[in-house]
Order: C-alpha cells, then structure tokens, then sequence
C-alpha cells in the first residue's frame, strides 16, 4: 500500500504539470487584457494617453509585457514556493484573497453533500430491497424529474416562491447571515446562518441526491443477486441482517468512487448558486476573476481544484481496499 501511494503522489506531478500548461495558455488565449482593464478602471475618463500609459505601467507591474513562456516560468517558479503571487482584481496577495472565500465554499458544499449522501444512501437501499414496489416506482419517477431540473432555474423558482418573491417570504434570499447578525445570541447567530443556507443547500444538494441514490439502488441490486447472498438467506438469517452486514459493504464500492470528486467541488465553490443567492465564495470569486482576467487568481483556483481532483482519487483508490479487504494494489507473493 505504501509503494502504491507514493506511486501515485509522484505521478501527480507530471499530471498537475501537464493541467497548468494548458490552463495557462487557454486563459491567454481568451479575449481581453486585464491590464487595460484595470488600468481604464483606475484612471476613469482621463486622457487616452495617459490611459495607454497606465496600461503599459500595469502590464510592468505584473509581468504581462513578457512573452508568454517567461510569464509561466514566473508563475511556476512562484507556485515552487507556494507564492500564488498578487491578485489584479483585489490588489491583494492571491492566498489572503482565496483564504477569506474557502470557509465560505465549504460550509456551503461540504453540507450539502453530507445531507446528499445522508439521505441517498437510505434511499438507494430500500429501492433495491424493494424492487419494482410502488413506493420504488414513485421515487424513481420523483429523482429523475429532480434530476432533470437546472440548478439556476430551481434557484429561481424557490426565491419567487419562498424568498419574498410574488409569494410566501419564508427564507433569505442573500448572503450568509442577517444585517443584525452581530446583535444575536450564539444560538441565534447559528439560527440565523442556518435558515440562510436552507435554499442554496437544497439547490446544490437534489441534484446530486438522485445520482447517488440511483447508483446505490444499481450497486445493491448487482450485490444482493450474488450466491453468497443467497447462501446467507438460506442460513436463516434476517432480511435486515443480509443487507447491512452481508450486501452494504460491497454495493458502497461506486458510491466511494464518487468521492474523489467531491474534495475539488468542496473547495471549488458552485458559480451558479453563489452568484444567484450573493454568496461571496470560491464560485462566484472564480467568476469575478474571470471577468477581471485576473490570470494569478484564476491561475491559482485552477491548480487547488486540479491537485484536490487527483489528490481525491488517490483516497477513493484507497477507500476501496477499507470497503473491500479483498482489493490489493500490490500483487502478493508467496
């Protein structure tokens, strides 16, 4: 197993290596000079020659007047050093910028898919211990019409529905937290945050629920058709028994291959149901900075979602062996 990590942990290099190339080049290929940009920003209507002066003072200023070979080789020797350099946009060190939005992600993320695996799990269960009964069918019919619904149109409905919209004003619709949040008690502060999270949650939760919940109910169903499950009903054991001790451990082994995605969606934040609700995490910063060109922020999301991806399917490789004793990653002599 260790031979097998450390394996794994150099091969990422060449991998993270090979992402940030294309990712540098394509972000300069697109349409733009966030010199300009800034700098115009910065001057207002001033005269165009001193416009074009900033301009040529901001490209100094972060290095955008050099080829573009010698622009990555700067970043890359930055990145060496854990140095994601000054952010265009915020006139900012990028880690500051990245360390204010990153909580904000995860509080967002990581409960909505503690909630999807929660409920799914369950769900996937009773569907493929109670195959083709109509409570399966009604479930079934429910997860694909959740599934099919866009995020930003769901977004939409629930806050003209439910957020003070045409109809009932039952929950926030912005932010985190209330205006006179700091005025509240520590239960109602917690209060608080959690109404605020109850619509971006669910939005960022159902979709992602009928998956999980689809896969469990294949897997179970694959799982509880093998002999030795059949083996274990004929010992006399309960129905109870052969699912959760016999079957449930096997049928996990797609759901622990779906984790490795979900290190990189954590942090990366949800560009559409930030921006929808105003929620100032990793999304919509990703968003912000690609409007702004802002290249050493964008530069720096991309290789933390890129090392989080591979870094999660490393844990995933490894989950397998604690799902299944059976999965070794090294062939055993003797």
């Amino acid at each position: 197993m260790t031979t097998y990590i450390i394996k794994r942990i150099l091969l990422m290099i060449p991998t993270i290596f090979g992402i940030t190339i294309v990712s540098f080049l394509i972000i300069h290929l697109a349409p733009g000079d966030p010199a300009a940009m800034k700098a115009r920003a910065a001057e207002g209507r001033l005269m165009e020659g001193l416009t074009e002066e900033a301009i040529q003072k901001t490209r100094e200023l972060y290095g955008l007047d050099k080829p573009l070979y010698v622009q990555y080789g700067l970043w890359l020797s930055r990145i060496a050093r854990l140095d994601f350099g000054e952010s265009i946009k915020f006139n900012r060190p990028v880690w500051d910028v990245l360390l204010e939005r990153i909580p904000v992600s995860i509080k967002l993320a990581l409960t909505a898919v503690i909630l999807a695996y929660l409920i799914s799990i369950p769900l996937g269960i009773y569907s493929a211990s109670h195959q083709y009964s109509n409570l399966d069918r009604g479930m079934t019919l429910l997860l694909f019409i959740l599934y099919s619904l866009p995020s930003f149109w769901v977004a939409t409905m629930l806050i003209v529905f439910l957020g003070g919209g045409d109809f009932l004003d039952l929950f926030p619709v912005f932010g985190l937290t209330s205006i006179s949040a700091a005025k509240m008690s520590f239960w109602g502060r917690f209060w608080d945050a959690a109404w605020h999270l109850v619509l971006p949650v669910f939005c960022m939760t159902y979709a992602s629920l009928a998956v999980l919940s689809r896969y469990m109910r294949t897997a179970m169903l694959e799982v509880i058709r093998q002999d030795y499950i059949t083996t274990a009903r004929a010992k006399g054991l309960s129905e109870r028994k052969v699912i959760f001790k016999h079957a449930l451990r096997n049928s996990l082994i797609p759901i622990v291959t779906l984790l490795s995605g979900i290190l990189p969606a954590v942090v990366g934040g949800s560009i559409i149901i930030e921006t929808i609700f105003t929620i100032p995490g990793m999304g919509r910063l990703a968003w912000e900075a690609i409007l702004a060109r802002d290249y050493p922020l964008i530069m720096a999301e991309l290789t933390i979602v890129s090392f989080l991806t591979l870094f999660g399917i490393l844990i995933s490789d490894i989950l397998y062996s604690v799902v299944d004793p059976r999965i070794a990653f090294e062939r055993k002599t003797g």
